[in-house]
């Protein structure tokens, strides 16, 4: 039993680091108020930031969609698997996009981590390619480059100076910049306009992960490369669709080239089982919500509750990010203590995750408060006064 004995003493040092992470059970649908392990909690942790994972409409396109299609595909989408569902939601992405990608065209697939791991790997599979990649990018970024065969340099968190630097003494063949949009720890913005005119005066790519950006930035939900107005052939764009479009899996947004290029090389998306065609048919009531006067009207229910819980924690020890995305992280400091913090939070009914290393940097554990236009200013004013109470006992 040396083996379980080592696993053992990896698992009582994690423990002993106060890093040893738990898993809690929901037992009813995604939602602010939610029964989890049989006890009702009021939940600030969910990336459902518009309230749409139990959208009754969104729920009755599931139904139809598994009446439709089945349960699963079959298939890898290159054998059989690709059905009617999923062609028709990536032209719908497709078209949702083209105002910032021209000639655009989407590819579905299971996961955003999947779609992440796709695109570097296709992108930067020569080994004269290299990849600029965010210093705080998403792990799933991070396991994409290394899929890659292009070398790798890692650029400060938001220092376009620094990227100016590396693209101009790059002679790689093939440049891929590639962030986050919202940081997904500190929900902070990635200054987009800067790196894409870095990327158009260099010849590069430009990689943009919007996981935490689309459906909620823009007018009309389509994310960064909405808020910020930009439109480029250099752009490749990630967009999650299990968080605020309520459902699951991400779409890849590019010129119709990069895509082809994608179906052809991507072995993330080439060698997996397509994701249930039912999923992509409720996809198509999401899009319709988040591009129509309902998401507007949710996007906004959202940003008065974020103003909400910035005017009303007036902290004095810990720390508090500016933030004006739903992502609103509470830096606390060390392990123990931010366990503790999540722990009296959870005592009082709140459900609000302890964020450790090496998720974040070392002594920059936090509560991870995020918020859903389906909170209401009562949610928001209780977690407000627990959190002020919390921190002025600790």
């Amino acid at each position: 039993m040396d083996l379980i004995d080592a696993i053992d003493r990896q698992l009582d040092a994690l423990a002993a680091q106060g890093l040893k992470r738990q898993r809690r059970t929901a037992d009813t649908a995604c939602a602010p108020h939610q029964t989890v392990d049989g006890r009702p909690l009021l939940a600030f942790c969910s990336n459902d930031y518009l309230g749409l994972a139990a959208h009754p409409a969104i729920v009755a396109a599931l139904q139809e969609g598994a009446a439709l299609y089945g349960a699963g595909s079959g298939a890898s989408h290159l054998v059989s698997g690709h059905g009617r569902a999923h062609a028709v939601f990536e032209e719908r992405a497709a078209a949702f996009m083209a105002p910032h990608i021209p000639n655009a065209r989407a590819l579905y697939l299971c996961t955003g981590y999947m779609a992440n791991l796709a695109v570097l790997s296709a992108l930067g599979s020569d080994k004269d390619a290299m990849i600029f990649s965010e210093a705080l990018n998403h792990a799933s970024l991070i396991d994409g480059a290394r899929l890659a065969r292009a070398g790798v340099t890692v650029y400060g968190h938001g220092d376009v100076a620094m990227l100016a630097s590396q693209l101009a003494a790059s002679t790689a063949a093939t440049k891929i910049v590639v962030t986050d949009s919202v940081f997904s720890m500190d929900g902070d913005l990635a200054p987009l306009p800067a790196l894409l005119a870095l990327c158009e005066q260099h010849g590069a790519w430009l990689v943009v992960d919007d996981a935490h950006g689309f459906g909620v930035l823009g007018e009309h939900g389509r994310g960064a490369l909405e808020h910020f107005g930009l439109h480029s052939p250099h752009l490749v764009y990630v967009g999650t669709l299990g968080k605020a479009a309520g459902v699951g899996g991400a779409f890849i947004a590019a010129h119709a080239s990069v895509v082809e290029l994608l179906v052809q090389r991507a072995r993330p998306y080439i060698y997996t089982t397509a994701a249930p065609p039912a999923l992509a048919h409720a996809l198509l009531t999401s899009l319709d919500i988040i591009g129509g006067d309902e998401g507007k009207a949710r996007r906004a229910q959202l940003a008065r509750l974020i103003a909400q819980f910035d005017a009303s924690l007036p902290l004095q020890r810990w720390q508090r990010p500016k933030s004006t995305t739903p992502i609103q992280p509470i830096i606390i400091g060390g392990n123990d203590e931010a366990m503790g913090a999540s722990a009296s939070l959870h005592a009082q009914g709140l459900w609000v995750p302890a964020i450790r290393p090496p998720t974040v940097p070392a002594n920059t554990a936090r509560l991870r408060v995020t918020l859903s236009a389906a909170h209401l200013d009562t949610d928001v004013a209780r977690l407000a006064a627990a959190l002020t109470s919390l921190e002025g006992n600790a």
